[in-house]
């Protein structure tokens, strides 16, 4: 069995290219986000419900990944099951768009998790599946961070918010389809509403005129899709830190809606299952350095009661056919539920 460790993979908010971060010599835990304005380095995994889970460790340096004990186990293909069924998520869709209709919110994002027993008798080897997810869908904000009660492998290709010093930045992505051809004017009005609200998060512990959009609706390929995505920067306001920004910004507004209160009112109402660490974040915070990289826990499995989970979902708005939405949901959800299978697994039908 591994000891506690979390795994970040290098991108340009970590300053490490190359292997990414791999922490070690775990010296404690806490769930209070204002610890991470003292000092020391945190792997911090925050539920989308806000449980938060901050593990200060002794020993941050490049390095790869524990190496797996063998090959990852997973379920069965067959053995996955959906909260959400086709006509279930359909339905919803349509009870959105009647929302939307009647003026109660602009966008909803409307998710389903995906569940499947893992192998009997085998434990959850978390670097194998994290090397097999580096392997076929390697991701810029990776990471894996294993903790007592804490189990993620995320392969997320969104950043929640960095921070250098002062300087905070959010990179949220509306707009999905398999090629560039594929995107659609609803995509490029989605991700505008929600720079929007991003905006609005941001503004209320920025310095007043700080908040810019270097980047607005830029294409980015990732493997198996593209995304659209925008770049909204601020500076934190003197007398403000982690509470108050996670109080500002979080859940993240790509994956909730706008407006935020309405959509989070709308995804308790029509959503069957808690999301767990799925549309929440997962990264790290150097408090001795002032810097920091979080990213939206999207394509992302956690373990939890003997199973392996997935969540994926799709913003919906006006324009939004339920068809297209569920397949937008299939999309995303295909290639990693792929690389986290086993056909054959034992124990699993």
């Amino acid at each position: 069995m591994h000891d506690s460790f979390a795994h970040v993979t290098g991108h340009p908010a970590s300053g490490h290219p190359g292997p990414g971060l791999l922490a070690t010599g775990l010296r404690d835990v806490t769930t209070d986000l204002g610890a991470l304005d003292g000092e020391g380095w945190w792997a911090v995994v925050v539920d989308y419900e806000g449980k938060a889970t901050c593990a200060r460790f002794d020993r941050v340096r490049p390095a790869p990944p524990p190496a797996p004990r063998g090959p990852w186990h997973g379920p069965h293909p067959s053995a996955w099951r959906s909260s959400l069924d086709r006509a279930g998520y359909e339905e919803r869709v349509r009870e959105i768009r009647s929302l939307i209709g009647r003026g109660e919110v602009y966008q909803a994002n409307l998710c389903r998790v995906l569940g499947a027993p893992l192998p009997a008798g085998r434990e959850a080897d978390l670097p194998a599946l994290a090397l097999r997810l580096a392997r076929g869908n390697p991701a810029p904000y990776a990471a894996t961070v294993s903790l007592p009660g804490v189990s993620v492998v995320s392969a997320s290709p969104e950043l929640y918010l960095s921070r250098d010093g002062d300087v905070v930045e959010s990179r949220p992505i509306k707009g999905t389809a398999a090629t560039p051809a594929g995107l659609r004017d609803k995509d490029r009005a989605e991700n505008v509403m929600i720079v929007d609200l991003v905006r609005n998060d941001l503004g209320r512990v920025a310095e007043v005129g700080s908040v810019s959009v270097p980047a607005l609706c830029e294409v980015e390929e990732h493997p198996g899709l593209v995304h659209l995505v925008s770049t909204v920067r601020a500076r934190l306001a003197p007398g403000y830190g982690w509470p108050e920004l996670f109080s500002a910004t979080f859940p993240p507004g790509s994956v909730t809606g706008a407006p935020k209160s309405s959509a989070l009112r709308i995804i308790d109402e029509l959503e069957p299952t808690s999301r767990g660490p799925y549309c929440g974040t997962v990264g790290w915070v150097d408090a001795d350095r002032g810097r920091a990289s979080l990213a939206v826990a999207i394509r992302t499995f956690w373990m939890s009661d003997g199973e392996i989970r997935f969540g994926t979902g799709a913003g919906i708005t006006w324009g939004s056919d339920p068809r297209q939405e569920w397949d937008e949901t299939e999309l995303k959800a295909s290639r990693l539920i792929a690389l986290a299978s086993t056909p054959g697994s034992e124990g699993v039908p």
